[in-house]
Parts: C-alpha cells; structure tokens; sequence
C-alpha cells in the first residue's frame, strides 16, 4: 500500500467514512500501518490508539521547575544505546546520557552554563546549544573517544532551543539520536502553568538485522526525506497511550522543540486555539493562534487554557507525520470514556 492511499484511508476512518479498499498485495506488517480492527473509537485523532498499554511511556513531558541557581554545571556524557521507537521496533541509537532525546536543560536569563561532555562512545562527537553565543571552532569541536571538553556560555536570550552533535555528518548524529533541549526562562517568571516539554524528531529505519533484530539509520532515506517514524520526545504516540492530565482552565504551556533533522513541526492543538505563541525572545507573543510552525532547529513555546474537560489530542497537523507518531492527547478533567467516533 502507498503512503498517499494508507493516509487516505486514515482520514476517511477518522471522518467517519467509508474506508479506502486496500489493493490486491500481501497484507503489510510494516509498522507505519494503522493496527487491524482498530476503530476511530480507540484512535487519537485518527491517528494513535489511546490508553494503548503495549505503547512504552519513555519519559514523563513535565518540565523540570524554573531553577533559582545563577550558576549551572552541565555533564553529559555520548554514548551509543538501544531504543525502542514503538512496540517491536528497537533502534542502535546514539545518545547524551543515555536516553533519547537528551535531557532537558533549564536556567535563566542571565545565568552562566558550565558545561563537560564526556565521550564513552566509539566514535568522535562533540555539543552545539543552540542559546549559546559563542565561537564553535572553539568549543564546539569534535571529543574523541574516552576523552572530554569543558566549556561555558551566559543565557542571554529566553526560550526553548535546541542542542544537538554537530559532528558531521550532522543529520546522522541527529537522527540517530543526538538532540536534546535547553529552556532559557525570562528573568520575569512567565505565568505559573502546567508545563510540558516536548522535543520531535524523525526516525530513518533500515529493516531489522542481526540476533536482536536491530534497525539502524537508512541514509539513503534520510536524504530523502522519508522517514519511518516521527515523534514526540523519542516514541511514537507515547503521549496518545499515555494521555498527559491537566485541570480544566488552568494555564498549559508547551515548550516545543524541532530536531528534524528534516520535517517542519506543524503544531496544532485540536479542540483549542493558542492564546499565546512565544517566538522570538523578546518581542511580544502572537494572540489567537490556530497552528504555528516550528522550524528544524527551533523552538516555540505554545500557552493554552482548555475549560471544558475532555480528550484533545496535539499533533503536527502535517498528518503525514502524526500518522507516523506525531501525536499525543491532553487529558482535561475526568472525561470518561473515550466516545465513539472520530475527527
């Protein structure tokens, strides 16, 4: 089945109408495919099951608290891990601190970042913050193997930024899993609000090889611009499975983070509009926004207050790529059971 007819048929399931009939092939097990029998019922915006237990929970989307340290001692150390992208799909990734994406760093205006990389990996790599001002021929060279590199930088402009590799070649290291973000808060708190940080970024999978049944980095793919899977903090629909729960009419902010290496995040919130979306670092924010882009690379903070309790998912409303794991649901209140029928 092509992509173009398996999307065609998500959305007419998810509109409630008639279902695309899939061509005379072999059934596909390629995990890109919406999971047999599934009903628009059981389905986030058409796209990802909801409450779906077999989804592992990677990591929680809180971010952490708004830290009154003027100074920071950064560690990170490289190394090469196993990750699980969705049930049965395990990658031979790489990683800072051994978890993908990397942690997230958060600090002030104003503060001073002390930052180490240690490399325990096989191969050079090396850390570009994007919220720092500084010489990369000096500190953002490539660390050998078993070696280290020291360096510090003052947050100058508030936001969420990416960091990433920058050893080339540059969109390997990402995609492989090399990418984290950094919160650089504004010395006047913003409003107090359920926070969460959520960093996307693309998979390019070769099929699965040796004992353990491994996929690695199809270059060729990535080049193409065709990835497997696109996610929210490094499992696709995690957030679908495991909705994130919020109060009714209580401030939400996202910080959201695009890693790429090669797809806008078109961020939608469906069933609310952005009150607030903070772009720059110190104009004022946009007002009543319906969808707003986040470029490979950026960073945008989204707020949002939702009174009426319910399920409303987030995606990329390229839904190419929520189809592919872009997706994730606020859970408002204590809504009750998922109802039947679809967007």
């Amino acid at each position: 089945m092509s992509s173009r007819t398996l999307l065609l048929a998500l959305l007419l399931a998810a509109c409630g109408g008639k279902t695309a009939e899939r061509p005379a092939e072999t059934p596909s097990t390629d995990s890109r495919t919406a999971p047999t029998g599934a009903s628009p019922a059981a389905m986030s915006h058409g796209e990802a099951k909801v409450n779906d237990p077999a989804v592992p929970l990677h990591r929680a989307a809180e971010a952490p608290p708004r830290s009154t340290a003027r100074r920071h001692a950064v560690r990170m150390t490289t190394s090469h891990v196993r990750h699980v992208i969705a049930p049965g799909v395990r990658y031979d990734g790489w990683s800072f601190d051994s978890v993908v994406p990397g942690p997230v760093v958060r600090v002030t205006v104003g503060d001073t970042v002390d930052f180490t990389i240690v490399n325990r990996a096989p191969i050079p790599h090396s850390m570009d913050f994007h919220a720092a001002e500084i010489a990369p021929s000096r500190a953002y060279v490539n660390v050998n193997p078993g070696d280290s590199l020291s360096f510090q930088f003052v947050a100058r402009v508030p936001g969420a930024f990416m960091y990433h590799c920058g050893t080339a070649p540059v969109a390997a290291h990402i995609a492989n899993g090399m990418y984290g973000a950094i919160v650089v808060d504004p010395v006047r708190p913003l409003p107090a609000a359920r926070e969460f940080v959520l960093v996307q970024s693309e998979f390019y999978l070769t099929p699965p090889s040796g004992p353990d049944s491994l996929h690695a980095l199809d270059w060729g793919q990535l080049l193409d611009l065709t990835p497997d899977h696109v996610v929210f903090n490094g499992v696709a629909g995690q957030y679908a499975a495991h909705p994130l729960a919020v109060t009714p009419s209580e401030l939400v902010r996202f910080y959201v983070v695009n890693a790429g290496p090669n797809r806008v995040s078109a961020f939608h919130l469906v069933g609310g509009i952005f009150d607030r979306v903070r772009v720059g670092g110190f104009g004022p924010p946009l007002e009543g926004v319906q969808t707003f882009n986040v470029p490979v690379g950026g960073g945008v903070i989204f707020e949002a207050r939702l009174t009426e309790p319910g399920i409303y998912p987030f995606v990329s409303h390229a839904f190419a790529d929520a189809t592919k794991g872009a997706v994730g649901m606020l859970r408002v209140g204590n809504p009750g059971p998922v109802p039947a029928g679809g967007h």
